[in-house]
């Protein structure tokens, strides 16, 4: 089938496959930037704890990081974008290639600083798309039995910011009992886990980061584009 057989589509923007492209893994010679958020202000906070305790796997698999501190954050619409600490977590966002988010549960659900983060974040920033294409890898805290209630939540909206979450995820229950006096994570089988996840993370960044472009190369935006584009050469004609 050809697009002479779909009246519909404008030829100018249609893209065959091309399953050479499909085919290139990015060498990590340059390390994975990786953007990790945690989901709690509490003094001792587990989900920031099992933050930093991502943060240190990502790096011994060769990745960069960084972990962004909520405190002083402002509500969403609370404030103007230009407050710093929103300034700070948009410039980290178009710094990464990849995300960790990290919320505790709280009522069934992430809490409302984690999603404040998340909403600090457009989808489009000066003609940028900070999340478009980026992978991420979601993890849970629960101060009781195990759910999944959070992870559930964070990867709806994960794919609604576009991002290419990966299929493993980290629900730790009784996070209180998972770390010891030093705020180490204790071995178990859900420490087993995140490394897990941050393996996966880390190879999925290195696979899309080298074609990411063609990845996210979509018709309809073509078409927007190319639409665009013709109405700037009419009315120059005019």
């Amino acid at each position: 089938m050809t697009t002479k057989d779909m009246p519909n589509i404008d030829p100018e923007c249609w893209r065959p496959i091309n399953e050479e492209k499909l085919t290139q893994f990015d060498k990590p010679d340059r390390k994975p930037r990786i953007l990790l958020l945690y989901g709690s202000l509490r003094e001792r906070s587990f989900s920031r704890l099992a933050t930093e305790e991502a943060a240190r796997i990502l790096e011994a698999f060769s990745a960069e990081t960084k972990i962004f501190d909520p405190s002083g954050l402002p509500l969403p619409d609370g404030a103007e974008d230009t407050h710093p600490k929103v300034q700070e977590l948009r410039d980290l966002a178009t710094w990464s290639e990849g995300m960790v988010w990290c919320s505790p549960e709280r009522h069934g659900s992430m809490t409302g600083i984690m999603k404040a983060q998340i909403d600090w974040i457009p989808l489009a920033l000066q003609g940028v798309r900070p999340t478009q294409g980026k992978t991420l890898a979601i993890m849970q805290v629960c101060g009781g039995s195990q759910s999944f209630n959070a992870v559930n939540q964070m990867r709806v909206i994960g794919r609604w910011m576009r991002m290419i979450t990966i299929p493993n995820q980290s629900s730790v229950p009784k996070a209180w009992l998972e770390f010891g006096d030093d705020d180490r994570m204790k071995p178990s089988s859900f420490y087993d886990r995140i490394v897990d996840v941050m393996e996966e993370l880390v190879k999925f960044t290195l696979l899309l980061r080298a074609n990411k472009d063609y990845m996210v190369d979509r018709y309809s935006e073509r078409k927007e584009s190319a639409e665009e584009f013709r109405k700037r050469i009419d009315q120059r004609a005019m």
